[in-house]
C-alpha cells in the first residue's frame, strides 16, 4: 500500500495557503499565484504546459518532478476542481485544466452534491465522492493499488486528513510573502501531539523546502 501525501503545498510566511477571494478569475485567491512563484519557472510545470525546454532544474525542479512520481490517484477538494458553489447548476464545468488535467490518473473530488464521473483526455477521471473524506480515501486506496495517493488540497480538505493522523508526508513550499488572510492551514492544529515531525528542509532562492512525515507509533 502507497503512502497519503502532499506535495508542492505553497504556503505564506503568515500561514496562509490561499489567498482571500477565491473566484474564476481568482483560483486561488487573491495574490495566490505569489505562493506558487517558484514552481511556474520549474521543468515540470513547463511540461504540463508545453515542452518543458525552458524550464529550471535546480532544487525547486526537484521537489516538482518528485511530486509527479508514483501517484495512483488524487484528492481534491471542491474548491479545487472549481468556482461552483452548493448544487451543480449543470454539467458544462468540468475542471480549471482544459479537456487533458495534468492528472492522468483517477482523482476524487469531496463535495455533498452528487455529480456523475467525468472522463477526460489523458486517463484522468473526476470522480465525485459524498460520503466524506474515509470514504474518498478507500476509493483512492481501490484506485492507487500499490502507488501513493496525493491530497492536493485545499487547506480544509488537507487538515481534515492531518487530524485524521492519514497523511504519511507532507511537502511545504514555505514563500516569503505575507497574505494576511485567506485559507490557513494549520490554525488551531498541534502537530506534534498527532505524531509529525520536520524530517527536511532546504532552501532555493525562491522558497523553502519542508518536508513533514507522521510517526507510525503515534
Amino acid at each position: 500500500m502507497g503512502k497519503v501525501r502532499v506535495n508542492c503545498f505553497g504556503l505564506s510566511l503568515d500561514g496562509y495557503g490561499a489567498g482571500p477571494d477565491q473566484s474564476l478569475e481568482n483560483p486561488l485567491g487573491v495574490r495566490s499565484p505569489e505562493l506558487m512563484g517558484w514552481f511556474f519557472p520549474t521543468r515540470t510545470f513547463k511540461m504540463m504546459h508545453g515542452d518543458g525546454k525552458d524550464g529550471t532544474t535546480g532544487l525547486d525542479e526537484t521537489y516538482a518532478k518528485l511530486a509527479m512520481e508514483n501517484v495512483g490517484a488524487w484528492i481534491l477538494g471542491r474548491n479545487m476542481f472549481g468556482p461552483i458553489r452548493g448544487a451543480w447548476p449543470d454539467e458544462s464545468w468540468k475542471g480549471w485544466w482544459g479537456e487533458n488535467p495534468p492528472y492522468h490518473v483517477p482523482v476524487f473530488v469531496l463535495t455533498h452534491h452528487p455529480r456523475k464521473p467525468i472522463k477526460m483526455q489523458g486517463d484522468t477521471t473526476f470522480h465525485f465522492v459524498t460520503e466524506g473524506y474515509e470514504a474518498a480515501l478507500k476509493q483512492a486506496r481501490e484506485a492507487a493499488g500499490k502507488k501513493d495517493i496525493r491530497v492536493g488540497g485545499g487547506a480544509n480538505t488537507i487538515r481534515q486528513y492531518l487530524n485524521a493522523k492519514l497523511i504519511d508526508e507532507m511537502h511545504l513550499a514555505l514563500s516569503p510573502v505575507l497574505l494576511g488572510s485567506g485559507e490557513h492551514l494549520l490554525l488551531g492544529m498541534d502537530l506534534p501531539a498527532l505524531g509529525y515531525q520536520v524530517a527536511k528542509h532546504e532552501a532555493s532562492e525562491a522558497t523553502t523546502h519542508i518536508t513533514i512525515v507522521r510517526s507510525p507509533a503515534k
